[in-house]
């Protein structure tokens, strides 16, 4: 009885634990799997990214040079010791298998080369010095920054982007807090269908609205100034409000109420309590408005064209592109210089960023 008692157990524990055992692999199988989709998918994410960084730190002769590397680099040279005279390198087959050979004479059909090891003895070699490989060196031209840095002027653009995002950042944090602490916190008539067509003006089309506000800004003598840049931003906008409101509706009610009969106003609730408690979602949508400024650029070549000392790096950066288009090395050490701010701030409150933008689109 015993016996046939316990071999049923046995069998179910051991049979849980294969199960167990399996559970685990395939947990096993489906995180490898994730990570790989993952490392590809940011693979394929970054291939521009390096195309760029390497491709502004070449020279004009390499991106010329047929049969040149991808990443920067210049062919190898010797220098004759008594002469001073450079000679370029190439990689020649021998019996002895491929050396790399400095070329003195050139030749239809027979070239005569010196191994830069022994100088003091020519070889000669027969056929075609045009169909050979020249060796490639790390050689990255660190001054297609500088060059770019003063022919763009760009300490002067990174000025005038910064400033236009700075004030209209804070005219976004003022203005979009205070509607979305309305919306989320107050009791009106018609509070939901103000908040729906506020929520619709997403929807409205940019090009609609850009012959009546340009008229109106030249009317009042605004363009040619930051003004039109920055002012429209202390008068929110829907995309932020939502995302505000939806975060302010994750606080209970009961803090506001219990600050409340401490005394506490509206005013000073929202400063002291409801905006420390939402600085995920404050940050993201300074991220958002930081990354939307620094990359405008139809708005600031509409109302600063005339003014080339206001415009924005994105305005100026077009206009470097017109005057050095055929020289992409410094098009690309320009536009990467232009885009390290941004990648610098994502990268530092990335955590932050991500959680204010989930618990705003998941939780309610």
């Amino acid at each position: 009885m015993a016996t046939t008692t316990m071999e049923p157990k046995a069998t179910a524990s051991t049979a849980t634990h294969a199960r167990s055992r399996g559970v685990n692999w395939r947990k096993v199988v489906n995180s490898v799997i994730l990570t790989l989709f993952a490392a590809v998918l940011l693979f394929i994410f970054l291939v521009p990214l390096a195309y760029m960084t390497f491709t502004s730190l070449k020279t004009m002769d390499q991106m010329t040079e047929a049969g040149a590397p991808l990443y920067p680099a210049e062919p190898e040279t010797w220098v004759d010791p008594e002469t001073g005279e450079e000679y370029p390198v190439y990689i020649v087959p021998l019996e002895s298998g491929n050396e790399n050979l400095a070329l003195v004479t050139r030749g239809r059909r027979a070239s005569e080369f010196v191994d830069p090891n022994n100088p003091d003895e020519l070889i000669a070699w027969e056929g075609s010095w045009r169909a050979l490989e020249r060796p490639w060196s790390w050689a990255p031209a660190w001054s297609n920054y500088v060059e770019a840095w003063v022919q763009i002027n760009f300490p002067r653009l990174f000025f005038n982007t910064l400033m236009i995002a700075v004030i209209g950042l804070i005219g976004t944090l003022l203005s979009c807090i205070m509607v979305a602490y309305g919306f989320s916190r107050f009791r009106f008539p018609g509070k939901n269908i103000l908040f729906t067509i506020v929520i619709a003006t997403i929807f409205l089309p940019a090009a609609v609205t850009i012959v009546p506000t340009f008229a109106f800004f030249q009317m009042i003598g605004w363009v040619g100034t930051w003004l039109p840049l920055t002012v429209p931003h202390f008068f929110a906008n829907a995309y932020n409000v939502f995302l505000l409101r939806q975060y302010f509706m994750t606080i209970p009610m009961e803090i506001d109420e219990a600050a409340a009969i401490d005394g506490a106003s509206p005013l000073r609730i929202l400063t002291s309590i409801i905006v420390p408690m939402s600085t995920p979602v404050i940050i993201a949508v300074m991220l958002f408005h930081l990354v939307f400024a620094w990359n405008d650029f139809f708005s600031p070549l509409i109302y600063l064209s005339t003014e080339p000392n206001l415009q924005p790096i994105a305005v100026g950066l077009s206009r470097f592109n017109g005057i050095y288009g055929s020289n992409p090395p410094l098009i690309q050490a320009s536009a990467l210089m232009a885009s390290l701010l941004p990648i610098f701030l994502f990268l530092i409150s990335q955590r932050v960023f991500m959680q204010g933008v989930v618990v705003t689109g998941v939780e309610k």
